[in-house]
């Protein structure tokens, strides 16, 4: 094996080689850095997960980091990292990890020191998500033919790892284990024997005991991080101790800190724009004095991402944390809230996460707004080759949801950043959005973690808010109460605002919205396909008159960022004719303000946030002014079910003439169809011992698939040569489509982890 001995990754930017005892002995560090008693981080880590006994779990932690790479003492792994290529190896090394533990005279042997050995396995096997009972990655199943692999269990770097756990816990000599190879024979077939009951076991008492299983995903969680730490810090040269304490235990967010960085930019640059001097809306002050667990419900125009920003302000006084993180339901809206909030932080405080992330920063400095003039908005080479954990020393995030609440289904980059998010009041902006597998986790997830949280939306259905109120514990604002101290959002909300016309077909709709253009009006017109968006467009470009803008989810990203520009800036000059024709990409957080919007007939919940792009800002327009709704039914209800057309139908019809924000909400708790409530059941949550990532969205039947034309083929294949992001380029076409014959794997840039080992 060579004079190095058993190592336990391969060389890597021009470092040598890691040894198992080495990577064993930096893992136990970096956990009781990351999770060092008495420190903020570790106390919120602790508190997320309601762990009563923070020195219990750090031992467990040390004890799971110091066994979870033993396996790796194997032929077969320490061939495979000296010869890449190497054939596949028989059993993955956590696999082995985890059956050793198994050995009935390593169970006496760790027995006096009363672990919880069952968290500990769990947190072992599924410390790179590929363990399952009949998955993907079945447990100790062979990959080949192979019937044996030699191991070297008796070699002085495993012997040295376990006096170490020996002197850890107090205990005696530690066992010698077995000289048979690992394969079917006696020893390990009664030991993974022991273990499929165990994990039978365990099963059953974590879906009653939340406790236990709260503690176990808690160990998982922390046991990936601290792998993750001390790879990629290794790797790259950086000192554990040194780098945990400048990025995961940054100082504790102030007031006083949050008020300069985000909201007295954000509220002078507000004042350049209108000419007038910024006063916040008494909605905005009712709404910072609600408690660490709010919903947020006010309509378009109201003011809720101030108000959020100041409910965080507010969190700083009453509950130490060091960052806000704030989550969208698109990478769109992601964006829009960095541009808007979180890019007024300090350039080395703030990220933009979603899977296109570094391509729409990179789009940003080109063309910089305001807030984000002159500053680096990018992570350094060597900080990107760290994936997630350079994100740890950020303060401000504006992400999508899926980039912070992943973990929840076993995301790793997700998981990587759980530290982070533990330490941190977290903002949901949307939520009326999710989808209802997304729904779900959100719910599991608030009824199950510890941490300051505030949902926010404009319109959400009866079943939804009861779920988030009873389920999640959120406390709705405002209430009847609050309302008769917020005459001003009252007036806002009863405000006429629409006028409703209902017309037969999309002909008459063409032509309606072929004369509103013609009388200088604004014009959106939204579809629920892109063909029909295409088909609409085309028609449009044959007539002379009218230059028509069109923003649907079918561009490269590239294109799409233009279009969305060029549609957004469109509809800012109030004086101005303008005509879009989108997709339900216009829905969420996209500050469109039509004077005409027309409309196809969709779900109730679409419905509402469509209108909520017509007539959003008074400032400028004649007094009593309503924009026109115009709604009639398209020639297939695709991809929509005919009964959510049904309910749109008598939704409609259940609304007066002309309507104001308050009487679509009203409404919409009337006519929204009822919906299923979520069993709680996640893949982080309730695995046990199997870790795999599950779904965190539902499957989209009519889904797409990532792809690239042909034309772009020899910039694509330039850009992998030189490791840059390729996002540019990725069109998502459905998933028959193929434009191209070669295949190319693509993966999101922002935050890609390599799995350590």
């Amino acid at each position: 094996m060579g004079d190095e001995g058993l190592l336990a990754k391969s060389a890597r930017s021009g470092r040598a080689a890691p040894t198992l005892f080495d990577h064993l002995i930096d893992t136990e560090r970096s956990a009781l850095c990351v999770f060092k008693l008495g420190t903020r981080l570790q106390e919120n880590y602790c508190r997320f997960f309601s762990i009563s006994d923070p020195k219990r779990f750090l031992k467990h932690l040390q004890v799971a980091s110091l066994f979870h790479d033993v396996g790796k003492a194997n032929s077969d792994f320490q061939r495979a990292i000296r010869k890449p290529g190497f054939e596949r190896q028989l059993y993955r090394h956590e696999h082995i990890s985890g059956v050793i533990l198994h050995l009935p005279n390593v169970r006496a042997w760790l027995m006096p020191a009363e672990l919880d050995l069952e968290s500990i396995v769990a947190a072992i096997l599924g410390h790179h998500l590929k363990v399952s009972r009949n998955g993907a990655f079945p447990w100790m199943q062979p990959s080949s033919e192979k019937t044996s692999v030699p191991h070297m269990l008796a070699d002085k770097q495993v012997r040295h790892v376990m006096l170490r756990i020996a002197d850890l816990l107090g205990l005696g000599t530690p066992p010698s284990l077995p000289d048979a190879h690992v394969s079917n024979s006696d020893v390990w077939a009664e030991a993974k024997d022991h273990g499929d009951e165990s994990a039978y076991e365990f099963d059953k008492s974590i879906r009653k005991d939340a406790q236990r299983r709260r503690f176990t995903a808690a160990l998982k969680a922390g046991l990936i991080a601290a792998d993750a730490v001390s790879s990629a810090l290794v790797r790259e040269g950086h000192t554990i101790e040194l780098w945990i304490d400048e990025n995961a235990h940054i100082e504790t967010l102030t007031s006083a800190k949050l008020e300069g960085d985000i909201l007295k930019p954000r509220r002078s640059n507000v004042e350049a724009r209108t000419g007038r001097a910024f006063a916040y809306h008494r909605f905005q002050d009712l709404a910072a004095k609600q408690g660490p667990r709010s919903l947020l419900l006010a309509g378009c125009g109201a003011g809720k991402s101030m108000a959020a920003w100041r409910w965080a302000q507010a969190q700083t006084r009453v509950r130490d944390f060091s960052r806000v993180v704030f989550l969208y339901p698109t990478r769109g809206t992601a964006t829009e809230g960095f541009r808007d909030y979180v890019g007024w932080g300090p350039e080395t405080e703030v990220a933009l996460l979603h899977a296109s992330a570094r391509s729409e920063l990179d789009g940003i400095a080109e063309n910089p707004e305001e807030p984000l003039a002159g500053k680096a908005l990018g992570t350094s080479e060597r900080d990107a080759r760290l994936f997630a954990l350079a994100f740890w020393r950020r303060r401000y995030f504006s992400a999508t949801v899926d980039q912070f609440l992943g973990f929840i289904e076993n995301r790793y980059a997700s998981l990587c950043l759980l530290p982070a998010l533990a330490d941190s009041a977290i903002i949901i902006d949307e939520v009326h959005a999710f989808d209802r597998h997304l729904f779900d986790r959100l719910v599991t997830f608030l009824e199950t973690f510890d941490v300051p949280v505030l949902c926010m939306t404009a319109t959400l259905t009866c079943s939804r808010r009861c779920e988030l109120e009873k389920r999640g514990k959120l406390v709705s604002f405002p209430t009847m109460q609050d309302r008769e101290e917020l005459a001003d959002l009252e007036l806002e909300e009863n405000h006429p605002r629409y006028e409703l016309v209902s017309v037969p077909d999309e002909a008459t709709a063409f032509a309606k919205a072929v004369e509103s253009f013609t009388c200088g009006k604004r014009v959106l017109w939204v579809v629920n396909t892109v063909n029909r968006c295409q088909l609409i467009a085309t028609r449009l470009a044959e007539l002379e008159s009218i230059v028509a803008l069109v923003y649907h989810s079918r561009f490269r990203l590239k294109d799409r960022k233009v279009a969305h520009g060029k549609t957004v800036a469109a509809f800012q000059q109030c004086q101005q004719p303008a005509f879009a024709v989108t997709t339900q990409v216009c829905e969420m957080s996209l500050d469109l303000d039509a004077d005409v919007l027309l409309t196809e007939l969709a779900p109730v919940s679409s419905l509402v946030q469509r209108f909520g792009r017509a007539n959003r800002h008074r400032l400028g327009k004649p007094e009593g002014f309503t924009g026109t709704i115009i709604t009639y039914q398209a020639s297939s209800a695709k991809p929509y079910e005919d009964s959510d057309i049904v309910a749109a139908r008598d939704f409609l019809a259940s609304l007066p003439p002309i309507v104001s924000q308050r009487a679509l909400a009203d409404c919409l708790a009337k006519h929204a169809p009822p919906e299923r409530s979520g069993d709680g059941f996640t893949s982080f949550l309730n695995g046990g011992y199997w870790s795999e990532p599950g779904s965190l969205r539902e499957e989209d039947e009519h889904g797409s698939s990532p792809s690239i034309l042909e034309q772009d083929l020899r910039h694509v294949l330039l850009a992998l040569a030189e490791k840059v992001p390729i996002d540019e380029y990725i069109l998502p076409l459905p998933t028959p489509i193929l434009l191209c014959s070669k295949k190319i794997r693509a993966e999101p840039s922002t935050l890609s982890p390599r799995r350590s080992g």
